[in-house]
This record gives structure tokens, C-alpha cells and sequence, in this order.
């Protein structure tokens, strides 16, 4: 009797030790070792009755499905279509870049995008272009900082058509103001401001 057969296999160092034990069960199988895993599978599948998955990937990239026709003009209101409620979607970011989204009538998103507060994305669905950071910076630095209304110094932002008579944060309804002239006018309307 040799000294191999008389030392249990497991007990052995792994080199004294035949291939077909140091691979363990793996090694019973042929089909069962990492490089067979896919036939091994699709021979189960087989057994079983199922079809095997087909996983070959064809060398041409895949095509996306044709857009619904062309992409509307940015500016162009006739393109926009409200949902079933009557509703346009609009979408914007903050100023510290966090999307938003929320859902507004057809006459304001017509109003936003006139006055150029927004753009068309797709015919149910409009973008802020300005947070309201880059909003402020925008109207400050195109009015170079001065006041419409007396022509001073300006570091306020001031509504045209005052927000509690219906008019919005648009590029077209505000303009630079001092301290003093913007909180003088107050809600009135420019007309009434300027004849006092």
C-alpha cells in the first residue's frame, strides 16, 4: 500500500492531489466549469422543453423608433397642443440646478412663451429658460443696472404690469428699479406712476 492511497484525499496538499478532486464536483461535469456556464444553461433548457434565450447581439446599432414628426419651432405658440384637462407641462430648474415640473393652462404657457420667459420642448410641454437667479442677473445687467423710472443707480427688479393686476415674470414685463421708485410704484401701472 502506497502512502498516498493510505492519507485520505482531502487531507493531501492540493498539488498531490488529482485535477479531477482539487476541482471538486465542477470537475465531475465538463459542462459544469465557468467556460461552459452558457451550454450548460441552454442544455437545461432543453431538458426541460423551454426554448434557450438567444443573447447574440447583432453588429448594427439599434434604431430608435421615428420621431412623430418634426421638432415644433421654439417660439412658434400654434404648436402647442394642451393635454385632455387643458393643460400645458412646464418644466424649469432652480437655482441650485434642481428640476422641476409642474402643470399650467394653455393662455399662460401662450403668455411665457410671447414673452419670451420660455421655449417650446414638444407640443405639450414648455421650458423656463431663466432660474430665478440667472433671472435677476439677466435684467440687471440689460438694463446696466440703472432705473427705468428716474435713472439712478438700480438693483431691483420691478413688474411693468404689477403682478397683483395679472402681470408675470417675463423679460418683456420687468425692468431695473431703484429701492425708491420700486417701492414708490408699488402695484400701480407705469402710466399712473409716472403722472404723479
Amino acid at each position: 500500500m502506497t502512502v498516498s492511497a493510505a492519507v485520505p484525499a482531502a487531507a493531501r496538499p492540493a498539488a498531490s492531489r488529482p485535477a479531477a478532486s482539487r476541482l471538486g464536483a465542477a470537475a465531475a461535469h465538463p459542462r459544469s466549469l465557468p467556460e461552459h456556464a452558457g451550454d450548460a444553461k441552454a442544455g437545461a433548457a432543453a431538458s426541460s422543453g423551454a426554448k434557450p434565450k438567444n443573447r447574440t447581439r447583432s453588429a448594427e446599432p439599434r434604431l430608435r423608433p421615428p420621431l412623430r414628426g418634426p421638432k415644433p419651432d421654439p417660439h412658434d405658440i400654434s404648436a402647442l397642443v394642451p393635454s385632455g384637462k387643458g393643460m400645458i407641462l412646464m418644466r424649469g430648474h432652480s437655482d441650485k440646478g434642481r428640476r422641476w415640473h409642474q402643470e399650467i393652462d394653455l393662455e399662460l404657457a401662450i403668455t411665457l412663451v410671447k414673452e419670451q420667459a420660455a421655449v417650446i420642448i414638444n407640443r405639450r410641454t414648455i421650458r423656463r429658460i431663466y432660474s430665478n437667479k440667472d433671472f435677476r442677473k439677466f435684467i440687471l445687467t440689460r438694463d446696466n443696472y440703472t432705473c427705468c423710472f428716474c435713472g439712478l443707480y438700480g438693483d431691483t427688479i420691478d413688474h411693468l404690469l404689477p403682478r397683483a393686476k395679472g402681470g408675470h415674470t417675463t423679460p418683456d414685463n420687468c425692468v431695473c428699479a431703484c429701492n425708491l421708485c420700486n417701492q414708490s410704484k408699488a402695484d400701480l401701472y407705469v402710466e399712473e406712476f409716472i403722472g404723479r
